[in-house]
């Protein structure tokens, strides 16, 4: 190892100068690897410098940050009006669904009302002409005391019929019948009614 101060050559492991004594020392390369290493510091720093001014320059031509909560609502809103598109511009399953909800929406509003009311006493007939439909009867009678043949009977054209009659043992007290029938025309009913002290027949159309 060659002395800084005098030049003499040394041994290598050496540690002073064997002909002045001065201490040797081995030259460290730490110098040259800082230097390395700062260079890597500079260049890193300048990454980063361009990389902020780039977000600063977008931020500028862009008009400021992203509202976050504007485009959330936008996003909401604009949700509601593709479900509300018409069935028209949806496909074959959707206007078929659609149908079918409104079908079910169809409240049947009919009911029954009456179309004739039929009264009186003692005994005898009656003949009725009754209009085409859907038609209920209700009949009813309260017969003169001790007698067993005591009746009211109300029989149409198509074969329908009702009725109450009393025998010689039956309490004397009011009873009541009904039935209903449907015809697509015109029926004709006979009321008979034999030994009554009053008597009443009401028909009713579905309608």
């Amino acid at each position: 190892m060659k002395c800084d101060k005098c030049g003499f050559e040394n041994k290598n492991n050496a540690k002073f100068c064997t002909k002045c004594g001065s201490s040797l020392t081995v030259k460290s390369s730490k110098p040259a690897n800082s230097q390395s290493n700062n260079f890597k510091y500079i260049v890193i720093a300048l990454v980063a410098i361009i990389i902020v001014l780039g977000g600063l320059i977008g931020f500028l031509v862009m008009g400021g940050p992203l509202d976050l909560t504007q485009v959330s609502n936008d996003t909401q809103q604009a949700i509601p009006s593709q479900a509300t598109q018409s069935p028209a511009s949806s496909g074959g399953d959707e206007d078929v669904s659609t149908q079918s909800v409104s079908s079910t929406e169809v409240v049947d509003e009919k009911s029954w009302e009456s179309i004739g009311s039929y009264s009186g006493s003692g005994s005898g007939s009656q003949t009725i002409s009754v209009p085409a439909g859907k038609i209920m009867v209700k009949l009813s009678a309260y017969p003169i005391k001790n007698y067993a043949t005591n009746h009211l009977y109300v029989t149409g054209s198509n074969g329908e019929s009702g009725g109450v009659d009393w025998g010689s043992k039956s309490a004397v007290e009011t009873r009541s019948d009904s039935f209903t029938y449907t015809s697509s025309s015109e029926e004709v009913f006979t009321i008979d009614f034999y030994e009554t002290v009053n008597w009443q027949v009401e028909f009713f159309r579905y309608q």
